[in-house]
Order: structure tokens, then C-alpha cells, then sequence
């Protein structure tokens, strides 16, 4: 889905009819054009708003429309898809020119609205653009990438990185000094990789990306991961956790001390469910404190620290210093080394519920890598409350889903009688023609019981804890087997995060 920017294309956009409300008179007046029906346009207006602006609005137009009245979340909705800049990044791409030192000129405020910047200059359209356009559709990453060829722009949806643009090399430079001063870099510094942020909002969504800069062969690298704000307020109960799964979970939280565990692969959406668990938390009858590296979401009622290795500030060393600020629960963005692991663990001995993470391939491997780790065993076993593992798989659109029968490989891989009934991605305009739409989680989760407590401390391997932790739970593959069977994913899908051993004891 690769966009190559042409006179024609820029030609045709500009050409395309366009009857619209200027966003900030929308903003401002709480009113947004939201679709032609027949000859009569449908305008919505914001609960509250002045009812004698639809006059300016039917003189501006000089069309006919309807009007309907909307809450203020549902309006603020309505405004961030109407004027997310749809297709447009293309276009302004093709209107890009060299050597204009003004293009550098102004630094875009931080949180400053996206959408209401009157700043003309083509390559500060071509951002805004690209990042309104990326949050439209759910991206989470933007890859802007220099080659000798061209300035490659990707776009991570659901978790696969596809192009969406190509530009001439000679716009490199520009591009990436302009994000440079947007994150506050330094635009001089061209040998060393930098990291920043730019805070923004898109039609009143708030929206945080993270930059970062990296030195290649033909100029700087940059990545942008966008963060939107809106996520900070997701329960557990959504995460798409089967029941039991669940329960072990909301059990171990409801400790009053002790260690839980979340662990999977980066980009798994680890940072996700601590969030949703904290969040249970988060009563206003805890003192809840954390140490991330970075700070992804601001959640009110929690104390947040980042993590700063440039100035000493490490994970132990956080850890070490919340401990002194009275806290009831703690939340570690990773256990990295020994120092963390222990002071985790002393945490958890003198009372605290603590939530962290590991990077392992599933729940047992975490109980191992905290053994790795040099954590001793009794202590492993007497503080570790409950352990999840989870992975993201892409779900199946829908509305273009097709019922297959599943092959001799998938249906071996899988575990599957031949010709069991699965479904296949097909593509359609809903869902980009990827047939996808978003990700759903797979998880498993060991409960810490008096069993699985005397098999850590007599050092029993993974095998025989995995025999006991999962007789009545289903694994990683197992809950990956059941969403296809379900045609909520694809027999692919699975099979990217499976073991065979797991396969082949089912």
C-alpha cells in the first residue's frame, strides 16, 4: 500500500471538490459538517452551543443541511475524524521544495492542536499530516528511513510495518530537522542518537509521540511511536482475557504484598495490563508509585518517576528511593539486572504488592530468569503471587472473513484434524484492505500456589512446573488455538506464537 507521490496525484487532490467548515471556526463554534445525504448536508452541533451560528454556518455553505445534536465526547469524536487529513499526506508531499530555510522557522508548542496550525509551509503540512494520518488508522509506529534511493516513510498497524510513502533523498534533511525541532532536539547534532517527545492534541484527542533519532549511513533514522492518551483509562476486563485467566490476575492483585510478574516479547502490551491493574487499584486509598523507563501514559492518583540512566537514575536506584515514599504498591517498568530483582523481591517481603516486568518467552520462563537472576529460591517462591504471559495476534476483519478449510501444514502445526473449518484474511475497504482490524491479546497465567511454591524452592525446571501450572489453565498455544477456532484470528496467527512442544503435548 505504497504511496508515490506524482504531479497527477498532487493535480487530482487539488482538484477534488471540498465544501467544508474551517476547523477552528468548528472548534470554536462546536459545530462539524459530518456527510452528504442526497442534496442536503448534516451538520452536528456540540450540546450548548449557540444555535444562531448555524446561520453563519447555512451562509457559508449556501447548501441546505440538517442539524443534530451532540454530547460533547461524541461531538469531539465527530471533529477529530472529520479533520484527521485523511489520503492528504501524499499531496502535500509533492509540494515540497529545497533550500527554504523558513520551513525551520517555528517550533510547534507542545500540546499546541495539530489540526488549528495556520503554518502553511509545506513540510510542516507533510508532518502534520503524516502523524493525523497515522492516528487515524491506529498506527502505533512511524518510520521515517534515508536511503540513497529516497526517504522511505513506514507505518506500524496491528503490528506489521508496511510503506505508505516514498519521497525524493534531497527531502530527507528537511524532513527530519523538522521533527528534530518539534521533539526539541538538537538539529546540529547529527552523530550521536537522540531521544525527545512532542505533545499534541488531534481535533481535542490527546496524543503523545516519542522520537527517536538514529545516526545510518545517509542520514538520521527516526522513529515516532504514538501514544494516545485515551488508552490510560482501559479496565482489565477489556484486555480479552478469558475468565479464568482473569481471576488470577484480579486474586493476585487483590494481595496485599507480593510480586506479580507480566512478561512477553516488546510490543506484547505488557505496559497495557499493568496500566489496567493499576488502574483497579487506583482508589485513592493507596499510595501507588512507579518507575518507568519511559513514562508512557500520565494516570492522576499515581506517582510516576522515569527512569534518567544519564544522570545515575536506574531502575534499582528508583526503586530504591520509592520505598522510602511510603508506598502500598509499586510498579517496576522491567527487571533488567540482579540489583533490581532483589530490591523487588526485599519489596515484597516488607509489604508491598509490586508489579513489574520481565522480557521471557512465556509464565515458567519468567519464574527461570528470575532464578538467572540470582534471586534465591525460598524467596522466589515465598514473595511471587501469580505470573502472565501474553502476545498480540491480528484479528480478523469482520466483515471480509472467509471460512476455509484448514490445511495439511496449519492443520499439523496447529494440532488440528484435516479439514477443520478456519477462517482466512480476505481485505476489504473497512479494513484497508488488509483484512485485519486491530489486535487481540492471547494470554496464560500461573497462580503461585503451595504446590508451585515447593517446586521453586526445590528447584524444580521448567517441565515440572509447567506440567502442574497448566493442568486446569490453557497455555499460549492452547488460547491461541481457541481464537481460531473461534475466528477471531487465523491459523498463521497462531502458529507465529506457539511452540511445537506445546502442539505436540496437546
Amino acid at each position: 500500500m505504497t504511496e508515490t507521490v506524482s504531479e497527477e496525484a498532487v493535480e487530482k487532490v487539488a482538484r477534488a471538490p471540498l465544501i467544508d467548515i474551517p476547523y477552528a471556526f468548528a472548534k470554536a463554534h462546536g459545530v462539524v459538517l459530518r456527510h452528504q445525504v442526497d442534496d442536503r448536508l448534516v451538520v452536528a452541533m456540540r450540546e450548548g452551543a449557540d444555535p444562531l451560528i448555524l446561520l453563519e454556518v447555512r451562509r457559508y455553505l449556501s447548501m441546505p443541511f440538517d442539524v443534530e445534536i451532540s454530547d460533547n465526547s461524541t461531538f469531539d469524536r465527530y471533529l477529530s475524524d472529520h479533520y484527521a487529513m485523511d489520503g492528504s499526506a501524499a499531496a502535500m508531499a509533492g509540494s515540497i521544495g529545497m533550500g527554504d530555510s523558513d520551513l525551520l522557522s517555528d517550533m510547534l508548542p507542545s500540546a499546541d492542536d495539530l489540526l488549528d496550525s495556520a503554518d502553511d509551509a509545506p513540510v510542516i503540512r507533510l508532518i502534520n499530516g503524516i502523524i493525523a494520518e497515522a492516528v487515524r488508522q491506529g498506527v502505533s509506529d512511524i518510520h521515517i528511513e534515508p536511503y540513497e534511493t529516497g526517504l522511505v516513510i513506514r507505518m506500524r498497524a496491528d503490528g506489521v510495518l508496511q510503506e505508505r510513502l516514498r519521497l525524493p533523498a534531497n527531502v530527507a534533511p528537511v524532513v527530519v530537522s523538522r521533527i528534530k525541532v518539534m521533539a526539541r532536539l538538537d538539529i546540529a547534532e547529527r552523530r550521536i542518537p537522540q531521544d525527545g517527545r512532542i505533545g499534541l492534541t488531534l481535533g481535542g484527542k490527546l496524543i503523545d509521540v516519542r522520537v527517536s533519532t538514529l545516526p545510518s549511513r545517509v542520514g538520521e533514522r527516526v522513529v515516532m511511536r504514538i501514544l494516545d492518551k485515551e488508552n490510560t483509562g482501559i479496565s482489565l476486563d477489556v484486555l480479552g482475557m478469558s475468565d479464568d485467566t482473569l481471576k488470577i490476575l484480579q486474586e493476585a492483585l487483590a494481595e496485599p504484598n507480593g510480586i506479580i510478574l507480566v512478561t512477553g516479547p516488546t510490543g506484547s502490551g505488557k505496559t497495557t495490563t499493568l496500566y489496567a491493574g493499576l488502574k483497579s487499584l487506583n482508589d485513592g486509598t493507596r499510595n501507588i508509585l512507579t518507575v518507568e523507563d519511559p513514562v508512557e501514559y500520565a494516570i492522576d492518583g499515581v506517582g510516576q518517576t522515569q527512569v534518567n540512566s544519564k544522570v545515575g537514575m536506574t531502575f534499582a536506584a528508583g526503586l530504591r528511593a520509592i520505598l522510602r515514599q511510603d508506598p502500598d504498591v509499586v510498579m517496576v517498568g522491567e527487571i533488567r539486572d540482579r540489583e533490581t530483582a532483589d530490591i523487588a523481591v526485599q519489596a515484597a517481603l516488607t509489604g508491598h504488592l509490586v508489579l513489574t516486568t520481565v522480557h521471557t518467552n512465556d509464565a515458567i520462563g519468567a519464574i527461570t530468569r528470575m532464578r538467572d537472576m540470582k534471586v534465591e529460591p525460598f524467596l522466589l517462591a515465598s514473595t511471587l503471587r501469580a505470573v502472565v504471559a501474553q502476545r498480540l495476534v491480528r484479528r480478523l476483519c469482520p466483515s471480509c472473513r472467509q471460512t476455509v478449510q484448514a490445511d495439511g501444514n496449519a492443520a499439523s502445526l496447529l494440532g488440528f484434524d484435516q479439514g477443520t473449518a478456519v477462517f482466512k484474511a480476505v481485505g476489504c475497504p473497512e479494513c484497508n484492505n488488509t483484512g485485519y482490524q486491530g489486535r487481540i491479546g492471547v494470554f496464560e497465567a500461573i497462580r503461585v500456589d503451595e504446590t508451585i511454591r515447593r517446586l521453586i524452592n526445590d528447584g524444580g525446571d521448567e517441565a515440572i512446573l509447567a506440567r502442574h501450572a497448566f493442568v486446569n489453565q490453557p497455555n499460549l498455544s492452547a488460547a491461541a488455538r481457541k481464537l481460531v477456532r473461534a475466528g477471531l484470528t487465523t491459523p498463521q496467527e497462531a502458529i507465529r506464537i506457539s511452540r511445537r512442544e506445546d502442539i505436540d503435548d496437546a
